[in-house]
């Protein structure tokens, strides 16, 4: 509901529920906001309140601008009412006029919203789960056979009174039990409604069980027709409330997916209740009060600070293109902004670029793993999703170094760190890996080197040890320049992550993947931990539109359906530990070295020999005898694999 005429659509349905020429009431009648005025001293609350913008009737008010609130104040002195409330307004609407007219913003919640990319039991089962989604589909199963569905667009609901006196008569014992308020959908808020601009777009729902209502509301289609608003319900009956809303909000999903919308809007709340429906967009709210002794908050930077760590081009320039405005919402805009075809269906627009929410999911999901202790303390605004963890690697060099700066990696490692340092520029220099298991850092020389960058593979690729975790954390400490710690491994260790310590170190940035674990290399998805600063010089950097729905949809799916990937990683675990046990006892085999991956690094007897013999059995592993002298570097792969390994071996001899 962006749109002024809407607005005051909603605003006449208001003023006839209060039987009034102004939309006036107290702050304290308005039920489903009692918590965000919690604060507020009782007088306040009990006081008149000129209501402005779209009213609680509407999902949002879009911010007024200077101009209309200059005539909503000359509206309220004229009504002599001594306070104003503009509720439901996003956070990413330009809220400048509000503060500098005097009001105060009180958090009203969030939109909540489900995009229908796809079937919908797909959809729920990639956003809630397994079990959670086998629980709505089995209340919305278990009520449809006893309780009725019926739409009743508004313009004919003349022809059904019985539906309109159940949808006021429900909505009247809903108000009563929420202790005796105004009924907001009375007879005449009804009929305002009927008559105004928003009639023709909107649709009462009503359920009956044995012919008696115990269920009604309304929605209403976007104006730019892509998607429905839930605008109202209320339930009466022996049956749950909550098992019906939740079979209604179902139904509607099916109505509003085999209609070809994108969106339902499921109006607002908690954002809890929200992702136990399935939505997956959910845009802060506030309110915004204008009364007498009310202090406007200090308001917060709309951006984090930039790391000090920032290169300086990327000092002077923002963030890219449509990625600035990545968390202003655009379901229910015409969006004639991108130049797209709009005549080939959705994967003709850009990639969804607000992936705060799946971000939430990664780090809630990472958070219950063993080894990631202080995950839970991180927002995200801690993370940026990558093309990979290599493309993190790219990102961060060109965001947070300056050529000529160095970059000090540590040989056996992944050889891209090198070769994206001397693409841009950068002077390498060489710290080697210690200690019969190569997990060893020469700490003083990475110092005396005093790197820009210095970056650790940990787990480490090719050998599959785990750095000495004294010595990193000795490092991260003392290093001037940024340390780096890449955890494409990481699931596979029983060590733990590093990226729990990530707010404790504005120096430190942990690479995370899911294209190992997660097994999802197709998608392309790597994840960059660090403190928001250096997340915003990432993103200055970063190209635009990278991550695609289809990935996302992808990575959302593993993670919330996580059992698989988990039930995975042991059995990769397991079949290492048997792999390394027989590889070790080899005739062919010198020395299997130890390993926290899915590989082994192994050193062959004959080494070129043997590498010959792999590769006419049709077997490929990683020939690492160029870093560590007659190794090969062996995935572990599924039994069947694994045992074809060994027997081609077996040959070599």
């Amino acid at each position: 509901m962006r749109r002024p005429i809407d607005t005051d659509a909603l605003q006449r349905v208001m003023r006839a529920a209060l039987s009034s020429e102004a939309a006036v009431c107290a702050p304290a009648q308005l039920a489903q906001d009692a918590a965000a005025f919690a604060a507020l001293d009782p007088a306040v609350l009990r006081r008149p309140t000129l209501i402005g913008g779209a009213t609680p009737y509407g999902p949002t008010s879009p911010a007024p601008t200077a101009h209309a609130l200059d005539a909503l104040v000359r509206r309220a002195e004229a009504l002599d009412v001594r306070q104003i409330l503009v509720p439901g307004v996003r956070r990413s609407d330009d809220t400048g006029p509000l503060r500098a007219a005097g009001f105060v913003p009180f958090a009203a919640g969030s939109e909540c919203v489900l995009w229908l990319t796809g079937d919908v039991e797909d959809v729920l089962r990639r956003h809630v789960g397994d079990d959670r989604h086998r629980e709505l589909r089995g209340h919305h199963h278990a009520l449809s056979q006893e309780v009725t569905w019926e739409r009743i667009p508004l313009r004919e609901l003349d022809g059904s009174p019985w539906a309109r006196d159940a949808f006021v008569e429900l909505h009247r014992r809903h108000a009563e039990r929420q202790g005796d308020l105004p009924n907001p959908y009375n007879t005449a808020a009804l009929d305002a409604l009927v008559q105004g601009e928003l009639g023709a777009r909107t649709d009462m729902f009503v359920r009956r069980r044995k012919g008696t209502v115990v269920q009604a509301g309304l929605t209403t289609t976007s104006h730019n027709g892509r998607g429905i608003y839930c605008l109202t319900q209320a339930v009466d009956g022996p049956l749950a409330p909550d098992s019906l809303h939740e079979a209604t909000v179902y139904q509607l999903y099916l109505d509003s997916r085999h209609a070809g919308l994108d969106w339902v809007h499921l109006g607002r709340g908690d954002e809890e209740g929200g992702r136990r429906l399935g939505a997956d967009l959910f845009v802060p709210l506030d309110h915004w009060l204008r009364a007498e002794d009310l202090t406007a908050p200090e308001q917060a930077e709309a951006e984090p600070a930039l790391s000090r760590f920032a290169a300086p081009p990327v000092t002077t320039v923002p963030v890219p293109g449509p990625a600035r405005f990545r968390h202003m919402p655009r379901f229910d805009t015409v969006d004639l902004s991108s130049n797209t075809n709009p005549f080939l269906g959705g994967e003709g627009q850009y990639p969804h670029l607000d992936t705060a929410e799946l971000a939430r999911t990664y780090l809630t999901t990472i958070g219950g793993l063993p080894g990631h202790e202080g995950v839970g303390a991180l927002s995200t605004d801690h993370l940026l999703f990558t093309s990979g963890a290599v493309d993190g690697v790219m990102l961060l060099l060109a965001a947070l170094a300056s050529p000529g700066e160095r970059v000090c990696v540590t040989p056996p490692t992944f050889p891209l760190y090198t070769h994206f340092a001397r693409v841009l520029r950068l002077p390498v220099v060489e710290a080697p890996l210690r200690g019969d298991e190569l997990s060893e850092l020469d700490t003083e020389g990475i110092l005396a080197a005093d790197p820009r960058v210095t970056i650790l593979c940990d787990p480490n690729n090719p050998v599959g040890t785990r750095l000495d975790r004294a010595q990193v954390l000795d490092l991260v400490a003392r290093a001037r320049g940024l340390v780096v710690i890449d955890e494409a491994y990481v699931e596979f260790s029983e060590n733990p992550s590093y990226a729990g310590l990530i707010e404790r170190h504005d120096n430190l940035i942990v690479l995370r993947t899911l294209s190992k674990a997660w097994g999802l290399a197709g998608a392309r998805c790597g994840i960059a931990l660090a403190q928001p600063g250096l997340v915003e010089a990432l993103r200055r950097v970063q190209v635009p539109f990278g991550f695609t729905d289809a990935s996302q949809r992808s990575v959302r799916d593993r993670l919330t359906n996580s059992g698989p990937a988990l039930a995975a990683i042991a059995s990769i675990r397991a079949e290492r530990d048997r792999m390394a046990a027989a590889l070790a006892e080899h005739p062919v085999v010198e020395r299997v070295f130890p390993s926290e991956t899915n590989f082994l690094l192994v050193r062959l007897h004959k080494h070129e020999r043997v590498m010959e013999r792999l590769r006419g059995a049709g077997i490929a592993v990683a020939d690492t005898g160029h870093v560590v002298p007659a190794t090969c570097r062996v995935s572990v792969g599924d039994r069947r694999a694994n045992d074809a390994l060994l027997e081609a071996l077996s040959f070599a001899l």
